[in-house]
Order: structure tokens, then sequence, then C-alpha cells
């Protein structure tokens, strides 16, 4: 029996997430979708690597937020720390397929050779799993160890730290897509038993073929899949009617490209030309190339720091 959930992100269609960059930062959670995430004193954090540039610059990043202890979306931070005004929009939502099958395998362990994940979306699909009935006091009392006796192995630090709070142990998080991922595995990886693989309906080939390239074995369940957020053409038309057009814009994802081009291009008008445009990784800067989009710069690593320094670069080069 197939379980389909729809997961929309909390945000109303027009919500944004902002950093007001160079100000000080009350470090509380938002009262409002829509908020500024304001800057620590010098006596509370490190200062702005380039505190000295006069001209904020406003950027937008297509991804949905995700706060930290602090209430705040570690990019949106980081890219103030640089001088950036960082707005998010979110443009993907989700359905969960099939979770009644994924938690009937977590149920059993002693079938695989161990887990992986390249994506924070599998890792809330196995939590819903463990929401589920008694799931959650047999995870804790006997499969989360079962688990732990295996490798589970993941592509980023994001990701790492969603398995690492469900209680599991992760390895490859320094790889920065599936196909390093994929490499790092096949140097490690002698068992005979299947890895655990859940993942999207728009994984790529890439991590299966070279497992399979070098005999091992690996068992895919599909339990989510990706959808337009109903709130693009909303939150979009918005930030462009306050903020104006964008210095630079970041995509996440091949998907988010997909379903947010038509709109940018169009609210953009003759001034695309003038916006630097960012990926995440390589693949979705691949993505960007094949729309006949100009790369600007790809992130180094799918982290805050690494996308602020590459972003500044782009846009300050030559920034104290």
């Amino acid at each position: 029996m197939r379980e389909l959930r729809r997961v929309l992100l909390d945000l109303p269609p027009r919500a944004q997430v902002t950093s007001n960059a160079g100000r000080g930062l009350d470090c509380g959670n938002p009262e409002s979708p829509s908020w500024s995430g304001r800057l620590p004193s010098a006596s509370s954090a490190r200062l702005a690597p380039c505190k000295d540039c006069q001209a904020i610059m406003k950027v937008l990043l297509l991804k949905d937020p995700k706060e930290d202890d602090c209430g705040q979306d570690p990019y949106v931070r980081e890219l103030g720390l640089y001088g950036l005004e960082a707005t998010l929009i979110p443009v993907l939502s989700f359905e969960f397929l099939c979770l009644p099958g994924l938690s009937e395998k977590l149920s059993h362990p002693e079938g695989y050779g161990g887990l992986i994940f390249t994506s924070p979306r599998a890792v809330e699909a196995v939590e819903r799993c463990l929401q589920k009935d008694t799931k959650a006091e047999v995870w804790k009392r006997s499969l989360k160890e079962k688990w732990n006796a295996k490798s589970v192995y993941v592509v980023g630090h994001a990701t790492a730290s969603l398995v690492n709070r469900i209680g599991l142990h992760t390895e490859g998080e320094t790889c920065g897509n599936a196909e390093k991922l994929a490499e790092y595995i096949c140097s490690r990886e002698s068992s005979a038993l299947p890895l655990l693989f859940p993942c999207g309906t728009l994984k790529r080939e890439i991590l299966p073929k070279m497992l399979k390239d070098k005999g091992i074995p690996l068992e895919s369940v599909t339990v989510y899949q990706t959808i337009p957020h109903p709130g693009i053409q909303g939150s979009l038309t918005s930030y462009y009617t306050q903020q104006g057009v964008p210095a630079s814009i970041t995509f996440f994802s091949p998907s988010g490209l997909t379903h947010s081009l038509k709109h940018i291009q169009e609210l953009s008008g003759d001034s695309i030309g003038q916006i630097k445009f960012v990926a995440i990784g390589p693949t979705t800067a691949h993505a960007l190339a094949a729309q006949g989009l100009p790369v600007s710069c790809t992130a180094e690593s799918p982290t805050p720091h690494a996308l602020a320094s590459s972003i500044r670069t782009v846009l300050q080069p030559h920034a104290c």
C-alpha cells in the first residue's frame, strides 16, 4: 500500500527571509516568516571579512530556510559576514512515498551492509518512519545500535547533521556530491550485503552505476518526489517588486532551476545579463549551462562558508 504525504514549507507564498548585512544580530527566533537576521557584535562573533566595504549587495538564494541554534539560516548569516544581504525563497516542495516499505526495511538491519543518504529529504523520510506506532521505542532500544554497527554514508555536512540527530554515526560527509561519495564507498566497501539507499524520484544514476560497476550491491527505495513550491511566482514577484534585480542568484538543485527559471527570466527582463548566476555544486552548474546561462561561480563545497566566499569573489573582486 502506497502512502503519499505532501509536505509544504511553512512559509506563505510571499514570505522571504532576509539578512541585514553589517548590523548587529539579536540571536533569537524570528517572530514572523519574513524576518531580518542581524550580525553579532565584534565581541561575540568574528568580524566581517569585508567590514570596510561600502556597498551592500543583495543576493537571492533559492532554497528553504533552515534555522540553527540562533534562529537564523547559516547561509544568510555567512553571507552577511561578507557584507552581502541574502534573501531566501523556497522553490521546491516534497511528497513522501512508500514509507511503510521503508519502515519494514529499517526493521531488518541484518539484511543490509549499511545505509546511504544523499539528501536531507531522505533522512526526513526515515524520521517519519520512526514516528509511527512503537517504531521510535524499538529504534532506541535495538535498531539504532544495529545500524550503527554498519556503515552509514552521507553527502555533505548538512545531511550528516540530520542523520546524527536520529542517532546514527556517519562517514563520507566531506564528499560534496554523489559521485565523490560513490568513489569513497568503492574504496572502502567489501560487504556482500546490499547498501540501503532511500532516495527521491529525481536521483541521478551516477552513484548506483559506479557501485554496480565495482560489484557493490545496492537496494534503492524511492521515498519522496519533488514538486514545485506553490508560492514560487508570488515570492519572486514580491522580491523583485521590493528589492529589484538581485546582484546574484544561487541555485541549489537542477529541479529548483527548472521550476524557477521562467519566472526569473520574465521578472528580470533586459536586466538578466547583469545577474551573476551561482551553483551550489557541479551538477547544478551543468544544469545552468544546459539552459544557456553563464555560471559565474560554483561553490567549492555545499557549505555556507564556501558559497559565501565564492559569491564574494564574484561580486567584490577587489574587496578588502
